[in-house]
């Protein structure tokens, strides 16, 4: 875990290759299981857009995802319906690149502060990313078990 007050940082091993672990992440409907600011995510009327809501105080979210997968990355494009901003990414690297065995991956998931964002709202961001990341690391290990 790295933190400061424009970046917010962490990572986990995880027991299954690194193509499973990027499958996971770059599901928008599985990031509602995961993600608690986007909770229940589902489509909307607009390609590549869907919606979820905050665990927290079940405020509705729009978010998009461009998967790049021969770079190991996941940009999820977050904010209100019209007006998503790329503020949040996920790294997947593979094990020769980590120095782990070929059942596993290092993951990353990384967000940065914007301009104006009130101090509760980011400290609760890097909290909840801390939860998150324990998260992926068990929901990937189980997708990996039934779809692997």
């Amino acid at each position: 875990m790295s933190s400061s007050s424009l970046s917010h940082f962490v990572a986990t091993h995880v027991d299954v290759p690194a193509s499973s672990a990027f499958a996971f992440l770059a599901d928008p409907i599985r990031l509602g299981h995961w993600a608690l600011g986007c909770m229940r995510t589902r489509a909307t009327d607009e390609p590549g857009v869907y919606t979820g809501f905050s665990l927290f105080d079940d405020s509705q979210s729009w978010l998009s995802i461009d998967a790049h997968p021969d770079l190991g990355l996941i940009d999820y494009k977050v904010g209100p319906k019209g007006a998503l901003i790329h503020r949040i990414s996920a790294r997947v690297i593979a094990r020769p690149n980590a120095g782990l065995s070929a059942r596993q991956c290092l993951v990353m998931l990384m967000a940065w502060r914007p301009a104006g964002m009130e101090d509760s709202r980011w400290h609760r961001l890097c909290a909840s990313h801390e939860a998150e990341i324990l998260l992926i690391r068990e929901q990937i290990t189980r997708f990996h078990e039934t779809v692997g």
